[in-house]
């Protein structure tokens, strides 16, 4: 069975093939910036305390998170947004071990700054069982360290791509997270971190399942 990051790289691979060697450029460069800036290293992480928060999840319920840490460790999967392929290839990845991830005792949130109505659209696309949290105006993902401003470079691309990321986040900012998992302790801290500029690499399920066993 392919892992993540192999099902990652092959819709990659076919992207960048089919796509145009100026756009291919403009992504890298946008990636490349961001990169630069040093996001990562401003972004939480091991020994960080996760913030306490409440969120609606995909049906309107009001949700605390550190509720979920009263019953166990807490995977923390935030994500761009439905209408990101890489971010649609990781919660398949993530369901797929969801059983697993309960076993230890732990359980599953994901997190994204789209609109409740399209954060439901995302969870019934994957067939999540498991909340997923609306953070409109990226208010959690910007207290994480996370959030940056798509560059205006990107923003026509997009829009030939079909991705209209205001009518997904209900403003105009443009503002997005970066994708990123936390491994969370019961007591708030965050025992693992991975939070990348360059938005194709994601935390294998595999170690997520490994960071588990290390608590």
């Amino acid at each position: 069975m392919p892992t993540l990051s192999e099902d990652i790289q092959s819709f990659k691979a076919q992207f960048l093939g089919n796509a145009p060697a100026e756009v291919v450029a403009t992504m890298n460069a946008a990636t490349e910036a961001l990169l630069a800036s040093g996001i990562e290293n401003r972004a939480l992480g091991a020994g960080d305390k996760l913030p306490d928060f409440e969120l609606p999840n995909q049906r309107g319920e009001k949700k605390r998170i550190y509720s979920y840490l009263e019953q166990g460790p807490l995977v923390l999967s935030i994500y761009r947004g439905g209408w990101c392929p890489y971010c649609n290839l990781e919660m398949k990845a993530l369901i797929d071990v969801l059983p697993e991830i309960k076993a230890r005792g732990a359980q599953l949130v994901g997190l994204a700054p789209e609109m409740p109505e399209k954060v439901a659209e995302t969870g019934s696309k994957n067939g999540a069982d498991f909340d997923i949290l609306s953070d409109v105006g990226n208010k959690v993902s910007e207290k994480m360290g996370l959030v940056f401003e798509l560059p205006e470079s990107l923003r026509p691309l997009y829009k030939q791509f079909g991705i209209d990321i205001p009518v997904y986040n209900g403003d105009e900012t443009f503002k997005l997270p970066l994708p990123a998992t936390y491994i969370v302790r019961k007591n708030g801290v965050i025992a693992y971190g991975f939070a990348k500029a360059d938005y194709t690499l994601r935390m294998e399920p595999a170690e997520v399942l490994t960071q588990l066993d290390a608590l």
